[in-house]
């Protein structure tokens, strides 16, 4: 019987230029293809935090020089799930003709809708575009309003919300595509967010978790395994000391217990933790693992990465 695997890509993984992602979306394709002969049904995700701060700032770059329209930033997330999901499909296509395997592939621009209310809009926390020093970041803020915080002695980066995905508005489109054995692109950097306003959706100025809306896409499909790939093949306890420990197998008990002391970083392994934590529990029997894009098959086949269980085996 196949197996329905949602893959999760972090958007630091595929490059700061477009020639330089096409390179290492090739390998990503290879990797993907790999399983996907192996039998697996696949949906692919992805971030876009890089891509859609160098499409942001071009946009204002150009409205500020030229005159052209201002761009909204929902519009601007648009824009890199198209772009993104373009080299994938692409590069996924070729890969499959090389191989003579007889399969469709395409990229669904995904929104997502979040709660207007949601805490997040008071406290805007995801970093997004360039660095500026702090003169450079008042006058901004005082020219468009934009909140700036200083982000890990590198500078003042613009922030905006970053809100909890609610709903998956294309959901059943993606689970439509699949039933007919389509490899999808959706739900690339977490989702265009919207709200619902008084004419209908609505875009807004915000950043959804990728991992999180991931995993809310892996439930939503009944996924048998959701896959979130980073730069490292396994999760570790005591990370970057001299007593860190790679984590085979972790069940929902033992990464409340390692979250609770501070084991994990936020803006790096946590939120990765969380998203596996949240699919755990919502999907029966359902298996997450976090591993490395290289080690993609191997973890698939058990062999490596850090498998998070509901309960332990």
């Amino acid at each position: 019987m196949r197996k329905k695997v949602v893959i999760a890509l972090g958007g630091n993984a595929l490059g700061n230029t477009p020639s330089e992602q096409l390179e290492l979306i090739k390998t990503t394709a290879k990797n993907i293809v790999d399983i996907i002969e192996n039998g697996y049904d696949v949906v692919i995700t992805h971030g876009n935090g890089p891509q859609v701060g160098m499409i942001n700032l071009a946009m204002e770059v150009s409205h500020e020089k030229s005159n052209t329209p201002d761009m909204p930033f929902a519009e601007c997330g648009a824009m890199s799930q198209g772009y993104i999901g373009y080299h994938l499909q692409q590069s996924i296509q070729n890969e499959l003709l090389k191989r003579k395997i007889r399969k469709n592939c395409i990229t669904v621009i995904t929104q997502v809708l979040v709660d207007d209310n949601d805490a997040a809009f008071k406290n805007p926390t995801k970093p997004i575009g360039s660095f500026y020093t702090k003169e450079e970041a008042d006058q901004i803020t005082k020219e468009k309003g934009y909140i700036f915080k200083e982000d890990a002695g590198r500078g003042y980066r613009r922030v905006v919300a970053s809100p909890n995905p609610v709903e998956i508005i294309e959901n059943k489109v993606i689970k439509d595509l699949i039933s007919k054995k389509n490899i999808v692109i959706a739900a690339g950097g977490g989702g265009i967010p919207i709200i619902n306003g008084k004419n209908g959706y609505q875009g807004v100025d915000a950043v959804i978790d990728k991992d999180k809306t991931s995993a809310k896409l892996a439930v939503n499909l009944n996924a048998d395994i959701f896959l979130i790939l980073t730069a490292v093949e396994k999760v570790c306890i005591n990370f970057g000391k001299e007593n860190e420990q790679e984590l085979d197998l972790l069940t929902l008990k033992q990464a409340k217990e390692y979250m609770n002391n501070d084991e994990f970083k936020k803006g790096s392994m946590l939120p990765k933790i969380e998203a596996c934590l949240d699919y755990v529990t919502n999907k029966k029997n359902g298996k997450a693992i976090i591993t490395s894009l290289s080690k993609l098959k191997e973890a698939l086949l058990g062999k490596t990465g850090t498998i998070i269980l509901r309960k332990g085996e």
